[in-house]
């Protein structure tokens, strides 16, 4: 595959089940009140619908728990993947991590997702700025919402949205960039050599998944249809492991990249968060192009050495029981030891305004 899934914990299906049966053994040894107390939030959680262009968003704004306002605002950006407005929960411990700092939470099911309308596959990542667009454009005109204090957040396929709303908006407070990517092809390229190295791959067996790789972008180049890529593929005696929608989608995007746009954004303050064991991303090519053309007086870096591609410890994300069991029990600790608190920190950095919660 060209384009992996990025932007959180992987395994939903899984992980629901195992998160049955962890919350089961849990209230059946009387630990359930303390999972309801560790999965309780400090915020105030309002459900919220943004129409843009014929289709209906499903959304939540999470607010400090207490106060009017006007708070700031982070609009959050996707990874990859269907996902919905509290990305199965694991944003949550970030927004109550920004409310402490005096910021509100705003993030949308992505179309098609959660009672969104519309079909993210269907999305260019132009189409993805718009609508992150449109989320910024409805926040600043409501009630309680600073619209001088509203920036982004993204991971991973964000990388190349971020980059293309703030160089549209020039109002933008801030944009913080988790694991993002520069270049689509050349992403997708260390992914799998990153994956197939994990696997212990020899020589002959990552020779034939690039040989894969090169008639698949042979045919993304000339616009091939998914039925002659799924003809070339079988015929080579491969099996065609893309569907119809996401070859579509691939189709769409595999061009991207995000040089262009951070050039044109060069102005907005930029926290730039990578993790030491990302196989999704080459965080080495990331950080030296962010660099290269942001000014460094814009730019924070901040390494995660023991964290995955989703800013999980590398430990915990290697067992899907011990990744499942605190997700239940412990849903902050999921992340890398101070990531919640640093990305609050860089938040009260830029600015200390009304509505401001306490440290």
């Amino acid at each position: 595959m060209l384009q992996r899934r990025g932007g959180g914990p992987a395994g939903r299906g899984w992980r629901r089940l195992l998160c049955t049966v962890v919350i089961g053994a849990l209230v059946a040894g009387g630990l359930g009140g303390f999972v309801v107390w560790q999965n309780t939030y400090a915020l105030r959680e309002e459900r919220v619908v943004l129409r843009h262009h014929g289709h209906r968003l499903e959304g939540v704004l999470a607010t400090p728990p207490a106060g009017e306002g006007p708070f700031g605002l982070v609009v959050f950006v996707h990874g990859d993947g269907p996902t919905d407005a509290t990305h199965d929960t694991f944003y949550r411990p970030l927004w109550e991590s920004f409310a402490r700092a005096g910021y509100a939470s705003l993030s949308f099911s992505k179309p098609g997702v959660a009672g969104s309308g519309g079909d993210w596959l269907e999305q260019s990542m132009d189409d993805r700025a718009d609508e992150t667009l449109a989320a910024v454009a409805w926040a600043r005109g409501r009630p309680g919402i600073d619209g001088r204090r509203i920036g982004l957040w993204g991971a991973s396929q964000a990388g190349w949205v971020l980059p293309k709303v703030a160089a549209k908006d020039g109002r933008l407070q801030f944009v913080i960039a988790v694991s993002p990517a520069v270049n689509w092809l050349r992403q997708g390229r260390y992914n799998l050599l990153a994956e197939l190295r994990e696997e212990g791959a020899d020589r002959r067996r990552i020779a034939e998944a690039l040989r894969r790789r090169e008639t698949t972008l042979r045919l993304l180049r000339r616009g091939a249809s998914y039925e002659e890529y799924r003809a070339t593929v079988s015929r080579a005696g491969d099996s065609a492991d893309i569907t119809p929608r996401r070859w579509r989608f691939i189709t769409r995007n595999h061009t991207a990249d995000a040089v262009a746009d951070l050039r044109v954004m060069r102005g907005t303050p930029v926290l730039l968060v990578l993790a030491g064991h990302d196989v999704h991303v080459d965080v080495a090519e990331t950080e030296a192009v962010y660099r290269r053309i942001l000014p460094a007086s814009t730019l924070s870096v901040e390494h995660y050495p023991h964290a995955t591609h989703s800013l999980v410890d590398h430990a915990v994300e290697r067992s899907p029981l011990r990744l499942t069991a605190t997700a239940v029990i412990a849903p902050r600790k999921l992340y890398a030891d101070g990531f919640l608190e640093r990305q609050a920190r860089f938040l009260r950095l830029r600015g200390n305004g009304a509505g401001e919660g306490p440290s």
